[in-house]
C-alpha cells in the first residue's frame, strides 16, 4: 500500500485533516496502528490547549420516555459547529447513553460508544477534529415509580437536540389524556416562565439575600419613612416569590390564573408536580 492510500486510510478512520494524517504515516515508519495512536495523542494535546477557551454554544439533548427520561449538556465554542453532523451525530449518541447511565458522568465517560470507543476518547478526537472546545455540562434523569415523565424543546436543531429542554415529572396514578395535555403545557410554561423553584420556600436563600439587597439599595435613598420602606420591602418580596415559584406563577395560557389554580380544576386528588428542570445553552 502507497503512502498516500495509507493517508487516505488514516484519514477515513481518524477524521483528521491530510496534513497531520500524512506526518503521521511518516512519523510511524507507515505503520497505520502507530499513526492512529500518533494522532490519538497529538489531538489530547491539541485539546488540552482548547480547554480554556469559552464554550457557551452547543445542544441540549434529551432521550427517554414517560417512564425515565434524561437531558445533558453539550457545549462547544460556535453555533456552526453546534449543527455540524459530526457534532450532532455524537450528540444523538451521547444522549442515549446519558439516560441509558442516568446521567451518571464518570459511568458515562466510561462508556462504549458505536466506534468501539469510550465517550472521553471520543470526545477528544471530536475536539482534534472540530478544532473548537466541547464539554460536557448539566445532566439530569427524572426516574420515579408512580410518576410521569414530560418534556418541551425550544429551538430545536435536530430532532432531540435543542437549545433549550424542558422535563418535568408529574406523580399520580391517573394515565388520563388531561394529566397528559397538563404535562405538555406545564412544561412549555416552565420554559417560557422560568421558574426558580416549585414553591417559594424552596427558593434558594443566598438569591433571596441578593434580591432582598437590591430591594434595599433601592429603597436606601427615597426618602420614605423607616417604616414605610419596610412595608415596600416586603410587599416587594412577596412578589419576587410569587412570580419565581412553579406553583404561584401566572399560567401562561390564562394568566389571570396560577399554576396551582390549573391544577387545582383539574380535580385529580393525587397529582402532584414532583419535579422539573429547565436548562437553556449559555445559562
Amino acid at each position: 500500500m502507497s503512502d498516500i492510500e495509507k493517508v487516505k486510510q488514516l484519514r477515513e478512520a481518524t477524521g483528521a485533516g491530510f496534513k497531520d494524517c500524512n506526518l503521521a504515516i511518516k512519523e510511524s515508519g507507515g505503520d497505520l496502528d502507530k499513526a492512529v495512536e500518533i494522532l490519538r495523542v497529538k489531538g489530547i494535546s491539541k485539546a488540552s490547549k482548547k480547554m480554556s477557551r469559552d464554550a457557551k454554544e452547543g445542544v441540549i439533548a434529551t432521550s427517554g420516555d414517560e417512564n425515565k427520561i434524561s437531558v445533558i449538556e453539550i457545549n462547544c465554542e460556535t453555533d456552526f459547529v453546534a449543527k455540524n453532523d459530526d457534532f450532532v451525530s455524537f450528540a444523538k449518541e451521547l444522549s442515549e447513553l446519558n439516560n441509558q447511565n442516568s446521567s451518571d458522568l464518570e459511568k458515562l465517560n466510561k462508556s462504549k460508544m458505536a466506534n468501539g470507543e469510550t465517550v472521553e476518547d471520543s470526545l477528544v478526537a471530536l475536539i482534534a477534529k472540530m478544532g473548537e472546545k466541547i464539554t460536557l455540562g448539566k445532566a439530569k434523569t427524572f426516574s420515579q415509580p408512580g410518576s410521569k415523565n414530560f418534556n418541551y424543546l425550544h429551538t430545536v436543531v435536530k430532532d432531540n437536540l435543542s437549545k433549550l429542554s424542558v422535563i418535568t415529572s408529574l406523580e399520580t396514578s391517573n394515565d388520563s389524556e388531561d394529566v397528559k395535555a397538563f404535562g405538555k403545557q406545564l412544561s412549555m410554561h416552565i420554559a417560557a416562565s422560568n421558574p426558580l423553584a416549585l414553591s417559594s420556600d424552596l427558593i434558594d436563600k443566598d438569591l433571596l439575600q441578593k434580591e432582598q439587597d437590591l430591594v434595599a439599595e433601592e429603597l436606601k435613598n427615597s426618602g420614605k419613612p423607616e417604616d414605610i420602606a419596610q412595608k415596600i420591602s416586603l410587599g416587594k418580596m412577596n412578589k419576587f416569590k410569587e412570580e419565581n415559584a412553579l406553583l404561584t406563577q401566572a399560567w401562561v395560557m390564562e394568566p389571570k390564573k396560577k399554576v396551582q389554580d390549573i391544577i387545582k380544576e383539574l380535580n385529580i386528588p393525587d397529582l402532584k408536580i414532583n419535579n422539573f428542570l429547565r436548562i437553556k445553552i449559555g445559562e
